[in-house]
């Protein structure tokens, strides 16, 4: 019985650890099939898809080969993805953050580490996997899943490397904007565990005090803030459980600016009031593209 199987499931495991599960006996996909995914992410669901649908597929053998399904994806997860139909296809953006930096001629640095990389790329892009002239990326290795199972068993992820390889950058004027992301506080929060979420935030907490110190000495200007919550709640309110998703909380803002100490924020924003409030702090004209508006009061 379907139902007894994801009851006695979730009793053990939280969805951040299911594991590949057939209920049906005769559950498993066959040519001609048809699949619908619903992810509207791309970043992982391309990965899987791609084994679906990509006669060249090489990343570990299929037993039974390639074979046609009629294959829906929700999203465009990969504009060379062969063999699948879109539900929704992409919208064409235009004057992204990164587009706009490279027109008006300065240089930008996108770096995170594995979990995070997409997030300051793809889809910091506006959904484009190129780079922009003037920008450079740095990928810093997350923990393998081999020497990692769970992000709680090493809250600390990567986040020193990438501290470490963003600080020269910095402190040899290389770049006129950085996009940097740290993993920790969102994929330790999602393991449940409270100890390890202290251990990532603590992490963060001094990486981010290096970094912000390196770029005062610099005589630069940051903006920190974050696009959700994770690690803010680790408890279910309702049945005092552990709570491993995203919330809806608020997240904060705080804006860094050496030549203006005591410059105050609106009360309220939005995620996107943070490209024109930056765009306002490097003193470059907001694109007729952009919706938000700046965060700084005047």
């Amino acid at each position: 019985d379907s139902y007894e199987v994801i009851d006695e499931t979730g009793k053990h495991l939280t969805d951040e650890f299911m594991l590949p599960t057939v209920i049906d006996e005769n559950g498993t996909i066959k040519p001609e099939d048809s699949v619908v995914f619903f992810n509207f992410r791309p970043d992982r669901a391309r990965e899987i898809t791609r084994a679906f649908v990509d006669p060249e597929f090489t990343g570990f053998e299929r037993k039974n080969g390639f074979f046609r399904l009629t294959y829906v994806c929700m999203a465009q997860y990969d504009a060379t993805m062969p063999n699948v139909l879109v539900a929704y296809p992409p919208e064409a953006l235009s004057m992204t953050m990164g587009e706009t930096l490279s027109k008006a001629g300065k240089t930008q640095l996108r770096i995170a580490e594995t979990q995070k990389y997409a997030h300051v790329t793809f889809f910091f892009n506006g959904g484009e996997e190129r780079t922009f002239p003037g920008e450079d990326r740095i990928l810093v290795p997350s923990p393998s899943s081999e020497e990692v199972p769970t992000f709680d068993l090493k809250p600390e992820m990567s986040a020193y490397e990438v501290t470490e390889a963003v600080l020269p950058c910095i402190n040899e004027d290389k770049y006129d904007a950085i996009i940097l992301n740290f993993a920790n506080c969102d994929m330790v929060g999602h393991t449940g565990v409270m100890d390890a979420a202290k251990k990532a935030v603590k992490t963060v907490d001094e990486c981010v005090g290096k970094i912000v110190e390196a770029i005062i000495a610099k005589g630069g200007k940051c903006i920190i803030t974050a696009d959700h919550g994770n690690a803010d709640q680790m408890i279910d309110y309702e049945n005092g459980g552990a709570f491993t998703a995203h919330t809806t909380n608020p997240v904060p803002v705080i804006v860094i600016d050496p030549e203006k100490p005591k410059q105050a924020l609106k009360e309220t924003g939005r995620l996107c009031d943070l490209c024109p409030t930056m765009l306002e702090m490097m003193n470059l004209p907001q694109p007729a593209e952009m919706t938000g508006v700046s965060l700084l009061k005047h």
